[in-house]
């Protein structure tokens, strides 16, 4: 052909010839197995080398699916909202399913998916912090501003209490479910994404800083899984924190970890997981298996948060706190500000 290369068409020969001598010889071998073959043998499988791999699985009927789905339900009624981790865990310490990775993806996201698509579950029964939208807060009107500040107006506990706190979690998925309680006392939750960065932690010695120049201490309250990691997030926090206020020339604050405990675990009979080792240096000295901040039940998780929190803040304080909440939000809505005549 004019213009070909002829190094080229060596080498599509060369390759054509060698993947026809590949294929023949194969055929050769499976046909000379075949005729090893005692003829009782005749409908038996090929040899192992060409021999498909059975895949054993057991489909649920559709009783048992709708046994699950319930259960489903049940759980996240209980307590809602939750995160689907959460849902995963309640339901294996129910015995409903059990704790492997396909049934987490495979059953529990995938019914809570269908449930909620269908209308079974309700979509606010479900949170999910580790994807946010931002958005800029507008108003139609002065009048809408007011109803919508008003709606919203209050007061800081955290301000009337003689110590500065923060709530630290090591996981972005529990933000919601422990934003319920912290939010109601003004207390900031630190959310570190495992362990946290020095800009973070940079800014928390700002406020512990200022909190200091106000008189106050400052109490750390940290939660996170039990594993390798989790268990030196809080000592990281500390020696960090400890250092920066240093230089700040403020007091360190006072770090404590309040879960996961071996304790807790035990007490609560929480499902562990093998501890991932390879490659993990901070698994070095850790003793045992791993188990997940989300096994706690979130009703359990609100009130650890709650109780260390009322350290601090009274609830009579909250009380009277609420009490002038109201009466100042209804001047709020009494307030109607002047119309500008138009020209």
């Amino acid at each position: 052909m004019e213009g070909a290369n002829p190094a080229k068409e060596r080498r599509y020969v060369f390759y054509c010839t060698i993947n026809t001598r590949s294929q023949a010889a194969i055929r050769a071998e499976l046909s000379s197995n075949r005729r090893s073959q005692p003829e009782s043998a005749g409908n038996s499988p090929p040899p192992s080398s060409y021999r498909a791999r059975q895949i054993n699985r057991t489909r649920r009927t559709k009783a048992e699916i709708a046994a699950i789905r319930a259960a489903i339900r049940e759980v996240i009624g209980d307590d809602p909202p939750m995160t689907v981790r959460q849902v995963f865990y309640q339901l294996v310490a129910r015995g409903v399913i059990e704790k492997t990775e396909d049934e987490y993806q495979s059953t529990v996201i995938r019914l809570m998916t269908e449930m909620r698509l269908d209308g079974d579950l309700p979509f606010d029964w479900v949170v999910d912090e580790s994807r946010r939208v931002r958005v800029t807060a507008t108003y139609d009107s002065i009048e809408h501003a007011l109803e919508q500040t008003a709606k919203f107006y209050r007061r800081s506990a955290l301000k009337q209490s003689a110590d500065y706190v923060e709530i630290w979690v090591e996981k972005d998925a529990l933000a919601g479910v422990m934003w319920d309680v912290t939010s109601d006392y003004d207390v900031p939750l630190m959310i570190s994404r495992g362990m946290p960065s020095l800009t973070f932690q940079h800014g928390s010695a700002l406020a512990i800083r200022r909190a200091a120049k106000q008189g106050k201490h400052t109490y750390i309250y940290q939660f996170g899984d039990h594993d390798p990691s989790g268990v030196l997030i809080p000592q990281t926090i500390e020696r960090r924190l400890s250092e920066m206020c240093e230089r700040l020339h403020c007091p360190p604050p006072i770090v404590e970890r309040v879960a996961l405990t071996k304790e807790q675990i035990e007490e609560h009979n929480l499902p562990t997981r093998p501890t991932k080792r390879d490659g993990n240096r901070h698994a070095h000295g850790f003793v045992g298996d791993s188990v997940e901040l989300d096994a706690l039940p979130p009703s359990t998780l609100r009130a650890m948060v709650r109780e260390v929190i009322e350290q601090h803040v009274s609830p009579e304080a909250m009380q009277a706190l609420r009490v002038a909440e109201d009466s100042e939000r209804d001047l709020l809505r009494a307030w109607r500000p002047a119309r500008t005549p138009r020209c």
